[in-house]
C-alpha cells in the first residue's frame, strides 16, 4: 500500500537539499494516508491496514515537527536576517501565511492521529474523509510554496557558510553524527540500541512538542469556559480517558500524596468527582481541605493544572450520582473500606458477596460516601511547544470573584 522509502538521503552539508527531501518523504507519507482510505472501507484495519497506519504516524509525530522547527526556528529567521529590497517584501508576504499553514496542519494532525491510533491497534476502520482531504491538499500546497520561493531565495542568498550553519541546527535537532546521512525520519541510531532502565537513558528520553500554541489572547475570559473548550477538544482528539485527573491532598504533618480519579462534574462552581469520605484523601481533605488537579492530556500536549479548596457536595447531588451509577459499582462502593488493610482478594469477594446478598436491587448510599467539589483558586492552561518554551497562561481569583489572567514563564 505505501510506496517504498528506501532512497538515497543528501547529507546536512546541502541543508536545502535534506529539507527537498523530507518534502519527498512527507509526499509518500500523504500518498499512504490517501491509499489507507479505501483500504479500510474494503478490508478494515487488517495487518496492512495497521502497518500503513504506523508508518504514517511515526513520521508526523516525530519527523514532521521537526521538519516544522527547521525552518521556524532556522531557516525562515536567517533568511529574514540575510533578505533585502523585494526579497524582504516577498518574505513578509509569505512568512506568516507558512506558519499559519504549520498551526493548520497540526491541528488537523491531532484528529486524523487520533483514529491511526485506534486503526494500529486494529480498533476502529474509519479515518475523518474530510479531515484528512484538507491536510493532503494543505500540505501539498505548502510544500510547493516553499519549493518554488523559500528554498530558492535560500540556495540564492545563502553563504557556504549560512548553509554550514543551517546544516549543523538540523543535525542538532535530531542529535545525529556529524557525518550521518540526513534521515529525516530517524533520531540518533543509538537511541534504540540504549535500554531506558538506566538513568543516563532516562535522562534522554524526551519528546519535543509543537502541535499548538496559547496566547493571551486566544483564551476565554472565564478559566471554566477555558476549560470546557479544551476538554472539549480533548474527547474529539479521542485523547484516551480525558476526564481522568490527579488529586493532590496533603496530611496534618504536611506530607503529600496524589491518586488518579475520574471527574463526575464541571461547572461554574468548581470540579467534582465521588469517592470515599473515609479513604485517604478523605481523611487528608479533612485535616487540610486544600487540593491540587492536574489533567494530562498527552495527544494534545496539553495540561491543566487547578489549585483550590475542597467541600463536599451535597447529600441530593451524592445521592443522584450513586444511583445513578451501575448496581455493581453501588455494591463495591459500600463493600469496600477505600485504603484500609485486607488480608486478601478473598476476603473482599467475601464481603462483596455479604453486601450484594443484603442489599439487593436497591442498596442505599452509606453515609460514608459521596462527592467533593474544589473550588478553584487558580488555573493554569499549559499548551506544549517546541524545545520546552511551552506556552503557561493562568487564572488567578480575585477577592470579588474576578480572575486575573497572565502568562508565566515555562
Amino acid at each position: 500500500m505505501s510506496d517504498s522509502l528506501i532512497d538515497s538521503a543528501p547529507g546536512f552539508d546541502q541543508p536545502i537539499a535534506v529539507l527537498k527531501h523530507c518534502h519527498d518523504r512527507i509526499r509518500k507519507q500523504l500518498r499512504t494516508l490517501q491509499k489507507l482510505q479505501p483500504h479500510l472501507i474494503e478490508h478494515g484495519a487488517d495487518a496492512e491496514a495497521q502497518q500503513a497506519a504506523q508508518a504514517v504516524l511515526k513520521y508526523f509525530d516525530r519527523a514532521a515537527h521537526w521538519h516544522h522547527a527547521d525552518e521556524e526556528d532556522n531557516l525562515i529567521p536567517m533568511l529574514q536576517a540575510t533578505a533585502r529590497d523585494d526579497d524582504a517584501a516577498l518574505l513578509a508576504a509569505l512568512v506568516p501565511g507558512i506558519l499559519a499553514d504549520h498551526q493548520r496542519m497540526d491541528g488537523d494532525w491531532l484528529i486524523i492521529k487520533s483514529q491511526l491510533d485506534h486503526i494500529v491497534n486494529g480498533l476502529d476502520g474509519t479515518l475523518p474523509e474530510a479531515v484528512v482531504a484538507r491536510f493532503c491538499d494543505a500540505y501539498a500546497a505548502h510544500m510547493e510554496k516553499e519549493e518554488t520561493h523559500i528554498a530558492t531565495m535560500a540556495k540564492r542568498l545563502f553563504s557556504a557558510a549560512q548553509m554550514a550553519e543551517l546544516g549543523a541546527a538540523m543535525q542538532r535537532r535530531r542529535g545525529l553524527a556529524p557525518d550521518a546521512a540526513a534521515d529525516c525520519a530517524s533520531g540518533p541510531a543509538s537511541q534504540a540500541a540504549t535500554s531506558p532502565a538506566s538513568g543516563e537513558a532516562l535522562a534522554d528520553l524526551r519528546r519535543d512538542y509543537g502541535q499548538a500554541s496559547l496566547s493571551e489572547s486566544d483564551v476565554l475570559d472565564d478559566p471554566i469556559a477555558q476549560f470546557a473548550k479544551w476538554f472539549d477538544e480533548a474527547v474529539q482528539a479521542q485523547v484516551n480517558e480525558p476526564n481522568a485527573m490527579s488529586v493532590a491532598t496533603v496530611d496534618g504533618d504536611g506530607k503529600p500524596s496524589s491518586r488518579i480519579v475520574l471527574i463526575k462534574q464541571y461547572d461554574a462552581r468548581g470540579f467534582t468527582w465521588y469517592t470515599n469520605y473515609d479513604s485517604q484523601k478523605g481523611r487528608q481533605l479533612r485535616a487540610n481541605p486544600h487540593a491540587a488537579l492536574l489533567f494530562f492530556w498527552s495527544e494534545v500536549e496539553r495540561q491543566v493544572r487547578i489549585e483550590g479548596t475542597v467541600e463536599k457536595t451535597s447529600a441530593e447531588d451524592s445521592d443522584k450520582y450513586f444511583y445513578s451509577r451501575p448496581l455493581k459499582s453501588r455494591l463495591a462502593a459500600i463493600a469496600s473500606r477505600q485504603s484500609e488493610p485486607i488480608a486478601g482478594r478473598a476476603q473482599m469477594e467475601a464481603n462483596y458477596a455479604a453486601v450484594a446478598e443484603a442489599g439487593g436491587e436497591a442498596p442505599q448510599r452509606p453515609e460514608h460516601w459521596g462527592g467533593y467539589r474544589l473550588v478553584p483558586q487558580r488555573i493554569e492552561f499549559w499548551q506544549g511547544r517546541r524545545s520546552r518554551f511551552h506556552d503557561r497562561i493562568v487564572f488567578v481569583r480575585q477577592e470579588d470573584g474576578s480572575w486575573a489572567v497572565e502568562r508565566l514563564q515555562p
